[in-house]
């Protein structure tokens, strides 16, 4: 930090020499070389000092909620606890979500989870993760880390650096305290510090999940192509308990087999031949020794007698996709992970219904509701989905034809804007997901669109290096285009309104700040709206030493403005005190880029929109994880003060 020049002050990452100005009163920013100028209230002028030092915040971030869950790539991952709760992993998160008492837990020592397997003793967990980076961004080779679900905390940490790119799959055995990892064929007793190794023959396995039989002498059931082959690696007693299928082919009919494993030998005892259309993804074996099968193109949901005869089947709705896992509940009650990223509960009596849901590809758009207690969420799945945050599920869901990219609610709360990839956008009604209207505006995506405070404009950036501004009518439903900013030598990244809805400020790929009027009418000089109420004019040590323009993806003010959040590339979510000079407290649920964050305040106590009550409790919502599209809420515990709406939408400077 320096100061140059009476009056002009710069901020530099990384510092530079003092930067004199002939002009007075803002603060000069360095981003690759780039002067970015911010100006500061002239009321506040006479007493800004870059080297004041605020106070922490008097509030820190915790995991509230975890929306969704990976399926679409993983197998095996969703098992029953003797708590009630069931256990299933999404990006970074391993969630344990207790259904009666709608309440989750999370254990955080990862980045992206890869696998998941419960010991028998039905306490101990074992997770493996992909290749990623440690939390003081040190590279982070791929490893399992085994763990307690009553305290959550780690017992052992195994494999650093014998693994290159990921855990894809992680087993215990159930005679011995023992770990097997099939991708590389590793039985490791988890408590020793070296694995052993069984090299498979197959230059390229195909690895499916067993599952053993709970009762004493009952078979090994197994679904696989009709030809497969086994490699059966011994461990450290000599008991050949650990199998990995390898080498699957192309077949029509796909079996259901067992087979039983005497010592130093095995046979298939029974298969059921085209058991399923296509392969069988999950398997179940319930307590009373019966079998579940999933189909992965079926849907469909089938109990096996002892004698190995269909006794009953169920198909999962289209909507959720094919089963991936199941795992078996109280009862006769089923829990089923499909390959769009949803759980589901329910019996093969009754049907299934959606427990647990979330995107099947990145994550991009994110608004909260100005006065509902819902918030919006699309992406590149070309899914909408309107949630309950009270229910944590979906109100309602809409596909639409291009992939999704940015959203906005207006300021009513009765439509909403969605941005897509391909230069289209379009309102739906909040209500009812009805189409309101669609517009096109270029052929590149459209990356924020924005309601001005009053709803009487609406802002679209887009990657064409343009702003359109539209008037707004009728509610909301009613576009007319007013004006077109030009100016940017790049893509439009953010977007910010006025308080007064009169300008907007624009960030662009380059780092380049522009100024517009709501006629869209570009403003060269910031020095004209000075006075107006910026979040980047405070918002400029939010940068940590050494980062560039693309580090920090969002950033958000709260309600009450005493507080600020940032979502950065390295997955990790920062909490500042409001106006900030420098980072305070971080969090870091995930380990994969956050693109969105969005402040809530909790809406039963909010009168009027944007408008908190004093006492109202924060909660901040970011989306993050390109391959598992986890939502995460965060309580972050501040107390609102009255004080006039401001604009939500995401911004960085």
């Amino acid at each position: 930090l320096s100061s140059g020049g009476a009056g002009a002050m710069a901020l530099s990452l990384p510092p530079n020499e003092p930067c004199p100005s002939t002009e007075d009163g803002y603060v000069k920013m360095f981003l690759r070389g780039r002067p970015i100028p911010m100006y500061v209230p002239d009321a506040l002028v006479t007493t800004y000092s870059l080297d004041t030092k605020l106070e922490l915040p008097p509030k820190k971030l915790k995991l509230d909620w975890v929306y969704g869950y990976r399926g679409r790539d993983c197998r095996a991952n969703l098992f029953l606890l003797p708590t009630g709760e069931i256990v299933y992993f999404v990006a970074a998160v391993a969630v344990l979500y207790s259904v009666e008492e709608q309440r989750q837990r999370h254990y955080l020592g990862h980045n992206d989870i890869k696998c998941l397997a419960v010991h028998p003793d039905m306490v101990t967990i074992a997770t493996g993760q992909v290749a990623g980076t440690s939390k003081d961004g040190k590279p982070l080779p791929p490893h399992v880390r085994v763990w307690d679900s009553v305290s959550l905390n780690t017992l052992h940490v195994l494999g650093l650096g014998a693994f290159d790119r990921a855990v894809s799959c992680v087993g215990f055995s159930k005679s011995v305290s023992d770990l097997a990892l099939p991708p590389l064929s590793v039985t490791w007793p988890y408590t020793a510090p070296s694995p052993q190794l069984c090299p498979l023959t197959s230059p390229d396995p195909s690895l499916w999940p067993l599952h053993h039989s709970p009762l004493p002498c009952r078979p090994l059931p197994m679904a696989c192509p009709i030809r497969p082959s086994l490699s059966l690696c011994p461990l450290s007693g000599g008991a050949r308990d650990c199998i990995a299928l390898q080498g699957m082919h192309e077949a029509r009919g796909v079996s259901l087999l067992t087979l039983t494993l005497p010592a130093g030998g095995n046979r298939i005892t029974q298969a059921v031949l085209g058991a399923h259309e296509g392969g069988i993804f999950g398997l179940c074996v319930l307590r009373n020794g019966t079998i579940v099968s999933g189909g992965g193109k079926d849907r469909r949901v089938v109990l096996w007698g002892r004698d190995y005869q269909k006794l009953q089947e169920n198909e999962v709705p289209e909507s959720f996709g094919p089963v991936r896992t199941i795992a078996e509940g109280k009862d006769d009650t089923l829990f089923v992970g499909t390959t769009r990223n949803s759980v589901l509960q329910g019996s093969l009596a009754t049907g299934f219904s959606s427990l647990v849901q979330g995107h099947t590809e990145e994550l991009w758009g994110l608004a909260t509701h100005p006065s509902l207690d819902q918030f919006l969420t699309c992406g590149q799945d070309r899914q909408v989905h309107l949630w309950s945050v009270a229910t944590h599920r979906p109100l309602w869901s809409k596909a639409i034809e291009d992939a999704a990219r940015s959203a906005g609610f207006h300021p009513s709360g009765s439509v909403l804007a969605v941005g897509t990839v391909t230069g289209r956008w379009l309102v739906l009604d909040t209500e009812t997901r009805d189409l309101v209207t669609i517009h096109t505006d270029g052929s590149e995506p459209i990356s924020v669109v924005s309601f001005s405070p009053d709803g009487s404009f609406l802002a679209v950036g887009s990657h064409d290096n343009f702003v359109y501004v539209y008037s707004v009518s009728e509610g909301g439903r009613k576009y007319s285009r007013v004006g077109k900013c030009s100016g940017h030598s790049s893509f439009i990244t953010h977007l910010d309104w006025a308080a007064d809805s009169s300008c907007f400020v624009t960030n662009s790929g380059d780092y380049e700040i522009l100024y517009c009027d709501g006629a869209g009418v570009c403003m060269r000089l910031g020095s004209l709206v000075r006075e107006q109420d910026w979040v980047g004019s405070r918002a400029g040590g939010i940068w940590p030493e050494g980062t560039d323009g693309t580090d920090i993806n969002a950033v958000c003010r709260s309600h009450d403005g005493k507080l600020l959040a940032s979502a950065d590339d390295f997955g990790k979510v920062h909490l500042f005190s409001y106006p900030c000079c420098q980072p305070r407290v971080s969090a870091s649920p995930v380990s994969t880029p956050v693109p969105r964050a969005s402040w809530r305040c909790v809406p039963a106590l909010c009168p009027l929109p944007g408008v908190p009550p004093p006492g109202a409790p924060h909660q901040l919502w970011v989306s993050a994880s390109p391959m598992s599209t986890p939502l995460c809420s965060m309580p972050a515990g501040g107390v609102c003060q009255p004080c006039a709406p401001f604009p939500g939408a995401p911004h960085q400077l």
